[in-house]
């Protein structure tokens, strides 16, 4: 007899759990609320324009092929993917433009040439930073944490000394020590952000993120993060799997006598309520949403209290404009950085402070896509996607990407962004040449994917929402219902999401062991 899954939510966990367990012979109906696939890795088209609204850093690439290849694929046969050298261009505040390579060797060339002996320093970085990204591989990201066997395993063992120095000494501490010039430190630390965290509550363990650009290097996905979408929900098709798009959940139902959940309410694009039966539910919609909304309380892991004490990580208005005519001054990537970045921080982790008024930081991500991938711009056109960190606060409003108008608060933070953009890398008439201009703000992270505050990424990596310490991706409840995504284990971005897929895989298998599982020869 096959057995039926429900998986709520078509964005990327959602996909990548429903071509799994299609895979493993299950009959999956995918149910999202939106009309469209990716969720957060959406897609928004304006007069030939074409603008990712989520993701756009391609990292890890070992995540993407190894899920590939558990369906039987080769990444290269599904995504054009074009390398980036250099990985970004920094920005640093009152000073000259720098291009950071994405190989190791001109990496620590670069290091030497601005700190002498912060080569030699950055050298033994990076091996430390390829070493703990190995053993997080082998034992912390494939993983349920459903046995502690592996923290007890011989290469695990021989880390011990290291690895409680990792999770106890931040991550801007630990940079502090090895080098001096602030742009150095700046470059080894801002990766903190994309994992929705303040450096300094971020444990040095995830100085392996510095592996993944400096050493693996950076790559684009023609199409963009769209085109990583539609390949994953391809995926999901070729494994049988039924996309019900426009179909809001309104909950998980259950039954409180056998301790299970018995399928899903989902409200359709006409207002009818329907309810679908499966033996197995997984949600990928975030965690808070699912607990606190979805399930009766009787039936929840995780209460109100809970999340309380924890933090929803960073909010961002993103900013997607169309420019008229070329900007060689950026690049794909670009990173502008406040000298004392401190104030940045402060206003988007700790509250509003009179330093930053809007709430929002100024040390800002600005893709610009157009420079690999023509078909994101029309021809001798721009296209460029602006990422402001902010606090994750519903107040601060919406966008007008998906409305007629945005708040004043996101506005403001836009027109600053623009402006700030223009001065730090020498485009004074960047403001006359937009003739595309669309935002969003944490209100629509919020309204558009029941995200916890308008978080934009996910649950901050503090020592406490890292690892085990991050909850479970199966609920204590209710024996059948699982989650995936950002907001669980093991954490935030596209790649933690494919394996947030392959755990649901494990739990359901009752395998416990560490490690990916193995692909298929």
């Amino acid at each position: 007899m096959i057995s039926s899954a429900i998986v709520i939510g078509a964005g990327v966990a959602g996909l990548a759990t429903a071509a799994l367990l299609g895979k493993e012979g299950y009959s999956v109906t995918v149910v999202d609320r939106l009309d469209t696939v990716g969720g957060r890795a959406g897609e928004l088209v304006v007069d030939g324009f074409r603008f990712d609204t989520g993701p756009s850093w391609y990292l890890m690439p070992g995540a993407f092929d190894h899920f590939f290849a558990l369906l039987g694929k080769r990444t290269d046969d599904v995504l054009d993917l074009v390398p980036l050298n250099p990985g970004y261009r920094l920005f640093p505040e009152d000073e000259e433009p720098l291009d950071v390579p994405s190989t190791r060797e001109e990496a620590i060339a670069l290091f030497e040439s601005i700190e002498p002996g912060a080569g030699a320093q950055l050298r033994e970085y990076l091996k430390s930073a390829e070493d703990t990204y190995e053993i997080a591989v082998e034992k912390f990201l494939y993983t349920t944490f459903s046995s502690y066997l592996p923290f007890f395993s011989a290469d695990v063992r021989a880390r011990y000394q290291k690895l409680a120095e990792f999770l106890v000494r931040p991550l801007d501490a630990f940079v502090d020590k090895r080098f001096c010039d602030v742009r150095l430190k700046q470059m080894l630390t801002y990766p903190a952000v994309f994992l929705s965290s303040h450096p300094s509550r971020t444990p040095s363990m995830y100085h392996l993120m510095s592996h993944t650009d400096l050493s693996l290097g950076v790559k684009y996905p023609q199409g963009g993060f769209a085109a990583v979408v539609d390949a994953i929900a391809q995926c999901a098709r070729e494994e049988g799997a039924t996309l019900q798009l426009g179909c809001d959940v309104t909950a998980i139902r259950t039954d409180p006598r056998t301790r299970l959940a018995t399928g899903v309410s989902v409200r359709t694009a006409d207002g009818e309520v329907v309810d679908l039966d499966a033996d197995v539910v997984v949600s990928t919609a975030d965690l808070k949403f699912t607990e606190t909304r979805l399930l009766p309380p009787d039936a929840r892991t995780y209460d109100e209290k809970y999340f309380a004490s924890r933090d929803p990580g960073i909010g961002t208005v993103l900013v997607m404009l169309g420019v008229e005519g070329t900007l060689p001054q950026l690049d794909h990537h670009n990173l502008l950085f406040s000298r004392d970045w401190g104030p940045d921080f402060d206003a988007v982790f700790d509250g509003p402070i009179a330093a930053r008024p809007t709430g929002a930081s100024r040390s800002v991500y600005v893709s610009k896509p157009s420079a690999t991938d023509p078909s994101t711009a029309p021809c001798g056109n721009e296209n460029l996607f602006i990422l402001v960190p902010t606090p994750a606060a519903i107040d601060l409003g919406h966008g007008d990407a998906y409305r007629e108008a945005a708040s004043p608060a996101v506005d403001a933070i836009a027109d600053a962004a623009i402006e700030q953009i223009a001065q730090w890398c020498d485009i004074p008439d960047l403001p006359q040449r937009i003739v595309v201009r669309k935002t969003l703000g944490p209100a629509d992270f919020a309204g558009r994917y029941n995200a916890w505050s308008g978080g934009s990424i996910g649950p901050a990596h503090t020592l406490k929402q890292s690892a085990f310490f991050r909850g479970r991706n199966q609920s204590k409840k209710l024996s059948n219902l699982y989650y995936a995504g950002a907001t669980t284990l093991p954490g935030v971005g596209v790649p933690m999401c494919l394996i947030s897929a392959e755990n649901v895989v494990k739990r359901l298998r009752g395998d416990r062991s560490p490690g990916p599982l193995a692909e298929p020869i």
